[in-house]
């Protein structure tokens, strides 16, 4: 605006009684955020990933046993048509065979009347008899092979459909994921290695704090010993050990937290639903001061994240991108509660844990120790 215009607009303005309000001042660059609120930041981004991942495992499970039910369903349809088939054919036979033996034109009860012999007539009427009640079977069994055929084709539409909104809902939750995980990449990459060190410091040191208010509540007990499918469960988790967390993978290199939690009790021979949410909806609730070794501690008020108990005060758990399997505290993470995947199952009479590899509790609990890990993360989703 040229000084004589802005002349004219504040005397007009005075002239008018009216005030003008101050011109803004330049803004100024915004603050850099606090090492605390980039940890807030990336925290929430990652439990939204986690939450999202889980989401995403969970559509997937259900397409699995969908498309289970579709080949199911196909395979007795199949049967169907052909036991549908072969009815038609002996209902055919059997109207072919009544046509010839009534070829003389005299209804069975008419000959039955003229016959010379009564009782050859009446072996025949017999048999006249049988053949027809042959006949209504015959055609009993081809209406209800139609009728079993239709039912079953409208279930395997009905289910085919189901598994393409399935599909199309799982390949939608994928893209979430990946978004989400971008996200976190996009924070990452802003941050120095002195930021990310400092990132790394200050949770570590909220970790540390939160375990000993934790253990100092007296909210976990001493323990027992776990049941033989527990124990076994905790052994395979410990040779998981050092392997990378991957959204969506369930093993042999890789895991995300239930992928491993699952996979552990299915190959200890009690296999638990795939996702935490489930784990936590669908087993059996246990006491944290009731806790013992192979029990799964679940995380967030969402369920969103779950690890296996060890004992001590410590759990074995896939963290999140960018870390790998490790043992950590009980409460790195906020306790919701804790599952028992065989609550009936008596506990060991003796019981020597595992022992741990050096370095088992090594690497970031947070997952951002390097900055550049959750980028594989996020390019490799199927």
């Amino acid at each position: 605006m040229s000084g004589r215009l802005l002349r004219l607009v504040c005397a007009a303005a005075v002239a008018a009684g009216t005030a003008l309000a101050p011109l803004p001042a330049a803004a100024g660059p915004a603050p850099a955020p606090s090492v605390a609120e980039l940890l807030t930041d990336l925290q929430r981004l990652y439990r939204d990933a986690e939450k999202a991942t889980e989401e995403y495992n969970g559509t997937r499970e259900l397409l699995r046993r969908r498309q289970a039910e579709v080949r199911r369903l196909d395979a007795e349809l199949a049967r169907s048509r052909r036991s549908l088939s072969d009815s038609r054919g002996a209902a055919g036979r059997l109207a072919r065979e009544q046509y010839r033996d009534s070829g003389t034109g005299l209804s069975p009860y008419l000959g039955l009347l003229l016959a010379p012999d009564a009782r050859r007539a009446l072996d025949q009427g017999h048999v006249i008899g049988r053949l027809a009640a042959q006949r209504a079977t015959a055609v009993g069994q081809v209406a209800g092979a139609e009728r079993k055929a239709d039912g079953l084709a409208r279930r395997a539409h009905r289910a085919l459909a189901a598994e393409a909104a399935l599909a199309e809902r799982q390949k939608e939750q994928r893209d979430d994921v990946r978004r989400r995980l971008g996200a976190v990449e996009e924070l990452l990459a802003s941050l120095s290695a002195d930021q990310i060190a400092a990132l790394a410091a200050l949770e570590g040191a909220g970790e540390q704090a939160a375990q000993e208010r934790f253990l100092a509540s007296g909210a976990l007990g001493t323990g027992g010993a776990p049941s033989a499918d527990g124990a076994r469960a905790v052994r395979f988790a410990v040779d998981q050990l050092g392997k990378p967390y991957e959204w969506g993978a369930e093993g042999p290199a890789a895991y995300d937290c239930s992928g491993l939690t699952a996979r552990a009790w299915r190959r200890a021979g009690t296999p638990v639903p795939r996702t935490s949410q489930e784990q936590w909806a669908r087993l059996a609730r246990v006491p944290l001061d009731e806790l013992r070794p192979g029990d799964l501690v679940v995380y967030f008020p969402e369920a969103t994240h779950v690890a296996l108990y060890l004992g001590d005060g410590l759990v074995v758990q896939a963290p999140r991108p960018g870390a790998r399997v490790k043992v950590s505290p009980i409460a790195a993470n906020p306790v919701l509660g804790a599952v028992r995947p065989d609550p009936g199952a008596r506990p060991l009479a003796a019981y020597a844990p595992p022992e741990l590899p050096a370095g088992a509790a090594d690497g970031s609990d947070e997952g951002y120790g390097s900055a550049q890990a959750p980028a594989a993360s996020a390019t490799s989703l199927r």
